[in-house]
């Protein structure tokens, strides 16, 4: 039983890890000049550790442009629309961002993943209509 809770427990740090290892890049002066105040990327975190919790988020990342990034544990249309659903009835204003298999094969290490672009996603603002 202590095991279970063990390998329960470690999942979740896990899961964490890179948001707290990406905030630390960003703020560490790592990603050079950033595009918004360290308060903002301190909210982010808090955001991206929450997301780390989703369901279908294997891991999640702070992005330098001020969005989300998500490994998804399952890649279908379903999982990811309940997952961005979630995602954006928790943070409204916010952009989640989908790392495909791909990009994350070729992108080896944590600054490759904090420098993409979330412009290529719909921002949850668009998507409640919020603009």
């Amino acid at each position: 039983m202590s095991a279970l809770l063990l390998v329960v427990l470690m999942s979740g740090t896990a899961q964490a890890e890179n948001c707290a290892k990406s905030r630390e890049y960003l703020l560490g002066g790592l990603a050079g000049d950033l595009p918004m105040p360290p308060q903002a990327y301190e909210q982010l975190f808090k955001t991206c550790m929450a997301t780390s919790s989703m369901a279908n988020v294997k891991d999640a990342y702070i992005l330098r442009d001020g969005g989300i990034a998500v490994s998804p544990k399952q890649d279908s249309l379903s999982a990811t629309a309940a997952t961005l659903s979630q995602f954006c009835n928790n943070y409204p204003r916010a952009t989640l961002r989908f790392l495909t298999r791909k990009e994350l094969a070729s992108t080896r290490s944590i600054s490759g993943v904090i420098r993409m672009s979330s412009n290529t996603s719909t921002s949850c603002r668009k998507i409640k209509g919020i603009d």
